[in-house]
């Protein structure tokens, strides 16, 4: 069935895998990337992708209600997948309204768009806002964040991301707006910004820089593979009840520090330097302000109502992340130096001036 598809944040790290796998699983669904490009959104990450004929990047900001608005005007959007979200907690303790404006703001303006657009035909249409475990607060030792979790969000990050959840319930509700929701646990994988844990460590040891650790590295995460991530999307997507929320975890819990050692252990072996060296860079800091002991994820509605599990061990997507980061060097010079704005002016504003005259 042919749908047009308008995808926020994709030229982010997990926003890119999703949008990649859309067109290139579903050549019949008209794919719109809508990305502001700020620091973390580079259009690098859709090189391979950029001229298939059923997608389409637009620039454009999520909190510019007139933007948004036009959008939906010029393009016949059957659905929405909201990623675009300020994400990083370190960030949004230091600028906590930036966070409020894009999260919150951002999506009530694509929520009213949806409202006004999608009169008819309700089983056409679905607002899908991808979110974040976070928003439920800390764990303590043991148990795990479901569906019935209560919210209790600890950061600006969580809390905006709590408040967009509120809202997209809220216009489901009100409005019958046919919404889903999915909360997902730590994501790893290419393509990430080097400003998060797994590729600050990697690019750190490689360069022999300190690897800085909070606290005393006790902190627990659950991490999930982005691409095991895009699958469960696919699948709530599509087959996913309305109105509802599904929990996505990876079954895989890790301190931070015995994350890092493996990772140093992994590098060492990768080049070659004597065991134990990497983990003489690791370097204890400051906790964060607020930071949560632990996180976990019971996955198991959708594993039972969808049929979705993890697909590789974490070992194994570890040494494949590596391995990623290892044979893209130039991606991480763009990235952290800006290069990619020179990329973005050849690839579309030279283009789009060519085409127009």
């Amino acid at each position: 069935m042919e749908k047009t598809i308008l995808i926020t944040g994709g030229a982010g790290f997990i926003g890119s895998h999703v949008v990649r796998w859309f067109v290139q699983h579903y050549p019949q669904y008209h794919i719109l990337n809508l990305d502001l490009l700020t620091y973390a959104g580079n259009l690098e990450n859709l090189a391979d992708i950029e001229h298939e004929p059923n997608y389409h990047f637009i620039k454009g900001d999520i909190t510019d209600e007139h933007f948004i608005a036009q959008l939906f005007a010029q393009y016949p959007i059957d659905a929405v997948i909201h990623l675009a979200a300020e994400s990083h907690v370190d960030r949004s303790i230091m600028d906590p309204l930036a966070f409020v404006r894009t999260n919150v703001l951002g999506t009530a303006v694509l929520l009213n768009a949806c409202r006004q657009h999608w009169k008819t035909d309700p089983d056409k249409h679905l607002f899908y806002q991808v979110s974040t475990d976070e928003v439920y607060g800390s764990l303590g030792p043991t148990g795990y964040f479901s569906e019935q979790s209560k919210y209790d969000p600890r950061s600006p990050y969580a809390a905006s991301k709590a408040g967009a959840d509120h809202l997209v319930r809220a216009y489901f509700h009100t409005y019958q707006l046919p919404v889903v929701i999915s909360n997902c646990s730590n994501n790893y994988g290419p393509y990430q910004f080097p400003e998060k844990l797994i590729p600050l460590v990697i690019r750190n040891i490689q360069q022999h820089k300190p690897v800085p650790v909070y606290g005393k590295g006790e902190n627990v995460r659950d991490w999930l593979w982005v691409e095991d991530h895009v699958r469960a999307i696919d699948l709530i997507f599509h087959r996913g009840k309305r109105g509802e929320t599904y929990t996505i975890g990876g079954h895989n819990e890790w301190k931070n520090i015995d994350l890092v050692k493996l990772i140093c252990r992994c590098m060492d072996e990768k080049l070659g330097r004597p065991p134990g060296s990497s983990e003489q860079l690791i370097t204890f800091v400051k906790d964060r302000a607020g930071h949560d002991l632990r996180y976990a994820i019971d996955a198991s509605r959708i594993r039972q109502e969808l049929g979705w599990q993890p697909s590789i061990s974490f070992e194994e997507g570890i040494r494949r992340t590596i391995d990623w980061y290892l044979s893209h060097q130039e991606w991480l010079e763009h990235v952290t130096s800006g290069s990619y704005q020179q990329y973005y002016t050849q690839q579309y504003i030279v283009r789009e001036q060519t085409q127009s005259s």
